[in-house]
């Protein structure tokens, strides 16, 4: 039996000039609906400017997937204005999630969230050695043989094209830290773009972990072509993991490609897990009126 999760980050609500499409919050509520994720996974960046109204339009989209969510901030979810920035970074984030760090516990899951954006940062990340303490502790109070996953915004994996973003700080002692703990998925965004790779593809470990990053859900530069927009779906049973990779292509979602890797960095188990959409099969809505903030697409000075 099989557990699927769906991963979307970077919404950017609020960005100003968005594009509207009324299709896209029925596509993506096809999507889950397809999909049927035990957990939705949000790594940050819902806002476009850290603002009250952005933080409740993103936190009524996210609960309007009718799917458990574990969500984390990500830099774009502090606000912009001083003195709040500093005195109060995280009060409305807080207030629509209660808190910055959050954990999903099921006899199939554990997922935990650590918080790597800094009010002082713009844009680097960071997890303190406290917070990897916490999380670490946080992994194994999981259940005998759930699926251990973090989540935060920032990076791990390098962008697969050119990025001034740079990954998260000390990533090989979180990642370290993670993995030991029993962590088999990191998951993050920032980047806008597609990231995925196996821990035994970089380093010789005993027990291996997988790095994946999410495209942007949102939109806010239109005018750059090194950005995706999409999503990640993952797909889990005892002896592999499947990483599915879905896109915008108005007026849907398609899957554009999937990736399989053995748990346990052990052998490459028999095929035949994660029976998804076919490629190039669009997951579309002709007619629904569930709604969006139609901010997901659009600003150029982002």
């Amino acid at each position: 039996m099989s557990t699927r999760i769906l991963h979307v980050s970077d919404l950017h609500l609020g960005a100003r000039r968005a594009k509207q499409d009324a299709t896209f919050g029925v596509a993506l509520a096809a999507l889950v609906e397809r999909l049927d994720p035990a957990l939705v996974i949000a790594t940050g960046d819902l806002t476009h400017r850290g603002r009250p109204a952005q933080h409740s339009a993103a936190a009524d989209f996210l609960r309007g997937l009718g799917r458990p969510l574990l969500v984390v901030p990500g830099n774009h979810d502090i606000p912009y204005s001083l003195p709040a920035r500093l005195t109060a970074p995280w009060r409305e984030f807080e207030r629509c999630w209660t808190t910055t760090e959050p954990v999903h516990s099921s006899p199939a899951l554990q997922a935990v969230g650590l918080n790597s954006a800094r009010p002082l940062r713009h844009q680097n990340g960071r997890i303190g050695r406290s917070q990897l303490a916490r999380a670490t502790g946080r992994l194994a109070e999981g259940a005998p043989g759930a699926f251990r996953i973090a989540a935060f915004h920032h990076q791990l994996l390098g962008a697969p094209w050119r990025s001034r973003k740079r990954p998260l700080a000390r990533r090989s002692a979180v990642l370290a830290g993670l993995r030991d703990a029993g962590a088999e998925l990191v998951v993050g965004g920032h980047i806008h773009q597609v990231a995925v790779c196996a821990g035994q593809e970089f380093e010789i470990e005993p027990a291996s972990v997988l790095v994946t990053t999410a495209p942007g859900l949102g939109r806010p530069r239109p005018h750059r072509r090194g950005e995706a927009c999409g999503a990640l779906a993952y797909v889990i049973d005892d002896a592999a993991i499947v990483v599915e990779t879905y896109l915008w292509r108005q007026p849907g979602f398609e899957l554009t490609a999937s990736r399989r890797f053995a748990r346990g960095g052990g052998p490459m188990p028999p095929a035949g897990l994660g029976d998804g959409c076919h490629a190039g099969e669009p997951l579309t809505v002709a007619e629904g009126n569930q709604p969006l903030a139609a901010d997901l697409h659009g600003d150029p000075r982002a």
